[in-house]
């Protein structure tokens, strides 16, 4: 779908750009970028891993509900059509992650990928810079942790599947809708959800501990879906399952709201109501351990269904942690030196 380009106002902005006229189409713009540092790391209580590798800035899925858009604003851009046609490629991750991985310091701590934009959006199939990150993992035995909804995912399954074996490798799977035209009105770029389903078959053939995450749920829009969505995941081989509530940060909000309008224009006032009831009267509550979830019965009654069909289903909750010690620092020769 061609969008035209429309950002809400950047607040780390002193100027906002007012087009006169028809915005021009939203295209895409790939910058190539000499990065200065690779893993990221985060405290935050209510998120599982401490450390994380983005290969790249911004996302082509053109999710609505994004909770990341407002990262691209610090880098002068907008948090709406910026975000999914403005990308920016850390062409030299991998190298840089081998040099991390080189430090005294570096204990072999799990590593996430994805978490501000999915490594697996398109520009990957060209690029190969997740790939590459990963053949680095492999070779220190690392532990590795993906989240993404790139169906891409399915050509590292051999990667994944290896260092599944000789370290650790988990996969989450974001599917939040069973029907594909929902799924294609909310998450534009985005393969179908069959496909990803799939790419969960192919990942756990290999070996990988994959699980799906039905995030984000989105009362009066996806809720419904959810035991749809288990069943076809446990099918498809997926071990465990996971969910958040929709997260609107306040650039978020009038980004997911327009496109809410146009895909379902009948349901969208019911679905905002619907937040704020779970949300105490607002939209979004950012504080930890309330901004994954909600409050009040409504809520309640979406974690019962989820919780039943989990049982039924013999889909764990919560994500497996790493074994110790999988760590591994080789020398030239290609011997292994713990570290």
């Amino acid at each position: 779908m061609t969008r035209l380009v429309s950002n809400p106002p950047n607040p780390w902005s002193t100027q906002h750009v007012e087009l006169l006229g028809e915005p021009p189409p939203a295209t895409l713009q790939v910058y190539e970028e000499q990065a200065k540092s690779i893993v990221t790391e985060n405290d935050s209580p209510d998120v599982d891993y401490r450390f994380g590798v983005n290969p790249y800035r911004g996302c082509f899925h053109g999710c609505a509900y994004c909770y990341a858009r407002p990262s691209h604003q610090f880098l002068g851009w907008g948090a709406g059509t910026d975000f999914e046609r403005r990308i920016v490629v850390k062409t030299n991750a991998a190298a840089l992650l081998e040099q991390r991985f080189a430090r005294k310091s570096w204990t072999g701590e799990l590593v996430c990928f994805s978490g501000v934009t999915d490594a697996y959006q398109p520009l990957e199939a060209s690029y190969g810079i997740t790939r590459a990150c990963l053949d680095v993992c492999l070779a220190h035995r690392q532990p590795v942790a993906v989240v993404t909804k790139g169906a891409l995912v399915r050509r590292d399954a051999d990667l994944l599947g290896e260092l599944a074996r000789d370290a650790f490798a988990r996969v989450e799977v974001s599917v939040p809708f069973a029907d594909a035209g929902l799924a294609a009105a909310i998450e534009p770029s985005v393969a179908p959800p069959a496909v990803r389903l799939d790419a969960i078959r192919v990942l756990a053939r290999a070996g990988v501990s994959v699980g799906v995450s039905v995030s984000p749920v989105i009362p009066g829009l996806n809720d419904s879906q959810l035991p749809a969505i288990l069943e076809q995941a446990r099918e498809a081989g997926a071990e465990r399952a996971w969910m958040i509530l929709l997260r609107l940060p306040d650039e978020v909000a009038p980004v997911f709201e327009q496109r809410l309008r146009e895909a379902a224009p009948l349901r969208a006032d019911k679905v905002l109501s619907a937040v704020r009831e779970m949300r105490g009267g607002e939209l979004y509550k950012s504080g930890f351990g309330s901004r994954m979830a909600g409050t009040g019965p409504r809520w309640e009654a979406i974690a019962s269904v989820f919780e039943t069909t989990c049982r039924r289903l013999g889909l764990a909750r919560g994500r497996p942690s790493p074994p110790p010690t999988t760590f591994r620092r080789p020398d030239p020769q290609g011997r292994l030196f713990g570290s």
